[in-house]
């Protein structure tokens, strides 16, 4: 009896350490974890020593060349920024507009550059840099404008005008807004969808911003659409609906926030920024004033 009694303390013994030393390992395990979720976003960049930028291909904010590189406005900002926060490896990636924010929750990107619109609902998801670029709105017709299209307004008053707009763009509610209705819009994915829309006479106009409007009817066949001219800027309860575009963070990446931010400031002090524009068509009436990204978020 002795025998069991002693062989049962052993294996007992034997098992309380072994117990001991899994709680130890786990722990270890734990706090090397916990040591990696701890190292901020702005520590890996700088010690990787590359971002992965979310691009929409939108021209020429964002797009992709035939060579295969990421270029517009915005990346080519963010690229300078974080080339002078010593961060010079690049690697842009361009998806669907309305794909990059949860892409961007989801850890694929570091950073969304794609001069998105600051806005109430976008900045519950995910966090702002400072004001980078401001910009306005265009239209696209069937060749002659022959529904007479001149401000997103005269969508609103005419309800047999159908209009085509970007799957998640701020011209969605701009449209709304105004009075348009739901019957009215059809969406799409890409910019060449929503122009192509045109000219097959599905809709009467395709709604962007200024430059993507300008760069998307210049590469289109232009005996079937035009660019509305003249065109009345938009304004919604009195005020305009001018954009501002920033690059966007995830809501945990203060650091590389605050840290991109300073670099930026710097990029439009120095007048650098103005350079940036100018190669994709834009110019002073495009830099940053006095609205913040705070005034934006809390609007």
């Amino acid at each position: 009896m002795k025998k069991w009694s002693m062989i049962f303390i052993v294996g007992l013994l034997v098992l309380l350490t072994a117990c001991g030393n899994s709680s130890e390992s786990s722990s270890g395990g734990k706090n090397d974890g916990d040591s990696k979720a701890q190292t901020s976003a702005l520590d890996r960049l700088m010690k990787e020593g590359k971002v992965k930028l979310g691009v929409a291909n939108e021209k020429p904010y964002g797009y992709k060349t035939s060579d295969g590189d990421v270029t517009g406005v915005a990346p080519e900002i963010t690229k300078a920024v974080f080339k002078e926060m010593g961060i010079n490896t690049v690697e842009g990636e361009v998806t669907e507009f309305g794909s990059l924010i949860p892409a961007l929750q989801a850890g694929r990107f570091d950073v969304i550059t794609a001069g998105m619109d600051i806005r109430p609902e976008r900045c519950s998801e995910a966090a702002f840099g400072d004001v980078e670029i401001r910009y306005g709105e265009g239209m696209a017709v069937q060749k002659g404008n022959p529904k007479n299209l001149h401000s997103y307004e005269d969508i609103a008053k005419n309800p047999d005008v159908k209009v085509s707009i970007m799957a998640g763009a701020n011209q969605h509610e701009f449209l709304k807004g105004l009075g348009v209705k739901d019957s009215q819009i059809e969406t799409a994915d890409s910019i060449s969808s929503n122009i192509a829309a045109v000219s097959s006479g599905r809709v009467d106009a395709t709604v962007m911003t200024e430059a993507t409007l300008r760069e998307a009817v210049e590469s289109a066949d232009q005996s079937k659409v035009e660019e509305a001219k003249p065109f009345t800027q938009p304004e919604i309860s009195g005020e305009s609906v001018m954009s501002y575009g920033a690059a966007v963070f995830r809501k945990e990446d203060n650091e590389l926030r605050e840290a991109y931010n300073a670099e930026l400031k710097k990029l439009i002090d120095s007048g650098k920024i103005l350079e940036i524009f100018k190669e994709f068509g834009f110019g002073e009436d495009n830099l940053p004033d006095d609205v913040t990204t705070e005034d934006r978020c809390s609007k």
